[in-house]
């Protein structure tokens, strides 16, 4: 049998049947949301969790003309009196502004024209319409040929679309808008924000509010921005958060569906890694999986079973929010870092609504307020249990975003320590002549002012891996020498090898974490772990005459 394509990528529902990709069953959304919507509806979800292809497939269902037959089958198929009372009956208006974004305001106001001017397009047919007068066709032309030079043009260009769709079918529309804080977080960093709430509230005040052309909208977002600055005065205006139990299960990918789809492709035994590294989120009652990890994963192990895990959701975005964390971080965040990492909850009274001048507050705590909630609700935190009168007991997910916040902490590390250039260059020194007593005297100062992990739920390997990580930092920051991670050595792996060719000296490195501070016992299993494996064999083969080996053991902020 011919296995379905995984979709890695595909946005567009009908291409799911067209070209035969495997397509996880979510049009349980479009019955829920008929039973439930409000005329404004706004789903939140992180990055990569469905958001863009729920929304085109409630265009596909709706949208006049739509090909009944791409529904077959599926879940909203057993709702007939849905399916004939909605399926294919309205139009359908669909933007995104996921590529909302520029240098300056001109661009960014440019490229939602470029993506208005595009949707416009699709309702060319309108022009020969004996419904629309002259005066009507002249407006739809306005927006065809994206002739924004008087700012009204934009500013009402959807809800000019609502009366033109209303008056040929006499039908109401249907708007969707995906990705609509893109341009306000690009904005933001760029230095035009006001411009652009006051471009991003009016265009939704046009076409959202007051308008007898709309039937309902839907919205999708990764923050959900204040009302009074983006959606001001909508009535019946209904969100749906990572909070709410409502609608959990339609974005993201459940562990029955993730079950589903590794028995599909023979890869059932890869259940629990798959767990450990993109499960964990919490979204309502509902525990749910990262669906763009899952499905990138799952082709690396139809390429090769033994394929390393990787992180899919990290290397899809900046991790710019985690960054802002750590450059304003005061001991208590410190302290609050050290207890996520190491798999314990911190309690946070979080922000419902946002908006991004929080973050400029000359008030600390609306400040980092303001960034807890932004990470909670990007995906970098989950729920561990249900709020209480608005506290969250906020904890890692799981093991890639782990990852992350480790390698934030190890940049920072790095940058911390190599700004004090002398002390550094100490270090380095000591380290390439084997003075482990002033190796272990300044990298204990370091650690002073670091993030540790504690003796807690990590696994022992994993709290070595964030040690090895922040020292490896460090000896590469010093561009002249040679050294490599977990490099191929005799016979098994090493920590940390590092050569210095000028002077024929070349170190050895193995970290271990001490136990219950239990350092002596730590350091001996290094030393003998790179005696039994021989892992000076390959200095020696590089005509490296000098070897210091070195068994270095961490337990939370000392180092032996």
């Amino acid at each position: 049998m011919k296995l379905k394509k995984l979709p890695i990528g595909i946005e567009f529902f009908e291409i799911f049947q067209r070209d035969d990709f495997y397509y996880v069953d979510k049009t349980g959304l479009i019955r829920d949301l008929l039973n439930t919507r409000g005329s404004v509806n706004l789903f939140t979800r992180p990055r990569r969790f469905g958001k863009s292809l729920n929304l085109d497939m409630l265009k596909t269902f709706f949208e006049i003309g739509t090909n009944p037959s791409l529904f077959h089958g599926l879940a909203i198929w057993e709702e007939k009196e849905l399916c004939e009372q909605y399926l294919g009956k309205h139009p359908v208006i669909s933007i995104s502004m996921k590529d909302v974004e520029g240098e300056n305001f001109q661009i960014a106001y440019d490229m939602l024209g470029a993506a208005i001017c595009e949707e416009a397009g699709r309702f060319d047919f309108l022009l020969e319409s004996s419904r629309l007068t002259q005066a009507d066709k002249d407006k739809l032309s306005l927006l065809i040929e994206e002739n924004f030079e008087k700012s009204a043009n934009l500013h009402r260009s959807l809800r000019v679309l609502t009366q033109l769709l209303f008056k040929h079918y006499r039908i109401p529309v249907i708007v969707l808008i995906d990705e609509y804080d893109v341009p306000l977080d690009k904005a933001y960093q760029k230095g035009y924000y006001p411009q652009m709430v006051s471009l991003i509230r009016s265009l939704f005040s046009q076409v959202l509010k007051t308008n007898k052309n709309l039937y309902f909208a839907v919205i999708t977002g990764c923050l959900r921005i204040a009302r009074e600055s983006i959606f001001t005065g909508l009535n019946n205006f209904k969100t749906g958060t990572i909070s709410d139990l409502r609608f959990a299960e339609y974005f993201g990918f459940t562990s029955d569906e993730v079950k589903e789809m590794l028995h599909y492709y023979g890869l059932e035994e890869k259940y629990d890694i798959l767990k450990e590294w993109y499960d964990g989120y919490h979204f309502g009652d509902a525990d749910i999986y990262c669906p763009w990890d899952v499905i990138n994963q799952c082709d690396k192990f139809l390429q090769s079973k033994d394929a390393p895990m990787e992180a899919h959701w990290e290397n899809s975005s900046s991790n710019a929010i985690i960054r802002d964390i750590l450059a304003t971080a005061d001991e208590t965040t410190k302290s609050q870092m050290e207890s996520l990492i190491s798999g314990e909850a911190v309690e946070k009274t979080l922000i419902p609504e946002l908006t991004y001048t929080d973050l400029d507050s000359d008030d600390d705590e609306v400040r980092q307020t303001y960034l807890w909630s932004a990470l909670y609700a990007s995906g970098y935190l989950t729920d561990a249990g249900k709020p209480n009168h608005g506290v969250h007991k906020l904890v890692i997910p799981n093991q890639e975003v782990r990852r992350i916040f480790e390698k934030r902490i190890r940049s920072w590390f790095k940058a911390e320590i190599t700004s004090d250039t002398s002390r550094w260059k100490k270090f380095c020194q000591a380290v390439k002549s084997g003075k482990y007593i002033e190796v272990q005297q300044l990298f204990n100062e370091f650690m002073s002012v670091s993030i540790s992990i504690r003796d807690t739920y990590v696994r022992k390997e994993m709290k070595e891996n964030f040690y090895h990580g922040m020292l490896l930092g460090l000896l590469q920051a010093e561009g002249s020498w040679s050294v490599r991670s977990n490099a191929e050595s005799g016979v098994g792996y090493t920590d940390i090898s590092l050569e210095v060719p000028a002077d024929k000296t070349g170190c050895i490195i193995e970290v271990k974490y001490a136990e219950n501070g239990m350092f002596d016992q730590a350091c001996a299993d290094a030393l003998r772990q790179i005696e039994k494996g021989r892992y000076v064999e390959a200095l020696r083969q590089d005509g490296i005459e000098v070897i210091h080996r070195y068994g270095i053991a961490c337990y939370k902020k000392a180092v032996k």
